[in-house]
């Protein structure tokens, strides 16, 4: 594998929206997955994580950041991807059209550039039903990443998938620790208090990195051997 020029290091870089973003001191203890990842690696890895709040897949590319990471990105990086939360929204995307086209975008870049890109499908916000069931608030965003996948055969990370199944075993309740939820003055950076279903507390941003890890794992992709045990 390649490596930074003047570090050694393999750099991944990340693009996404907020629940993968570095959130500012703040919003503490508000962060991304991605605000935490390089803590699961040894100095072997360096983690650049390029994900911004409120980011749908259109609005990073007007922005200029995948340009950004395109610029930089070299051989065997790795660029890990992972949009859909924002899509949903009136300025983002359309699931089976431009959502896909867009994230294509991302892949043939990286591509271009000889370094290796991963597809991420998003994160369930916590959203239970009367019977504690997780309803899917994600629409079809996340099965169009994984149809995309195959037809661009481009390996993908479940990270729908995973944290069902982790905001499911935790139960409506329990799963509250995974996100940022204060009683009002319980926290000086949120003295009104928060009940915040989408963005997870530093902890829970945690919880949540453990299974992108798990699907590197998975994976078998090469950066495994300089996971921290």
């Amino acid at each position: 594998m390649k490596s930074d020029v003047t570090t050694n290091r393999i750099r991944l870089f990340l693009a996404g929206d907020s629940t993968v973003a570095s959130c500012p001191r703040n919003e503490a203890p508000m962060a991304g997955w991605g605000q935490v990842f390089q803590s699961f690696f040894t100095e072997d890895i360096k983690v650049l994580n390029f994900a911004k709040g409120g980011a749908s897949t259109n609005t990073f590319i007007e922005q200029g950041y995948l340009d950004i990471i395109l610029e930089f990105i070299q051989p065997n990086d790795y660029l890990f991807i992972q949009f859909g939360h924002n899509d949903q929204k009136s300025f983002g995307t359309e699931p089976f059209t431009s959502y896909p086209l867009n994230l294509t975008e991302y892949v043939n870049g990286a591509r271009e550039k000889g370094a290796i890109p991963i597809l991420v499908t998003s994160v369930h916000r916590r959203n239970f039903d009367e019977q504690g069931r997780l309803v899917n608030t994600l629409g079809e965003y996340p099965s169009s990443m994984i149809q995309l996948a195959k037809t661009l055969d481009v390996q993908l990370i479940n990270l729908w998938e995973k944290t069902e199944k982790l905001y499911q075993s935790l139960g409506p309740e329990d799963s509250k620790k995974l996100f940022v939820w204060f009683h009002e003055n319980e926290h000086p950076n949120y003295p009104n208090g928060l009940q915040d279903n989408t963005h997870f507390c530093e902890s829970g941003a945690k919880e949540v990195g453990k299974l992108v890890i798990e699907g590197i794992k998975e994976l078998k992709l090469p950066i495994m051997s300089f996971i921290k045990e």
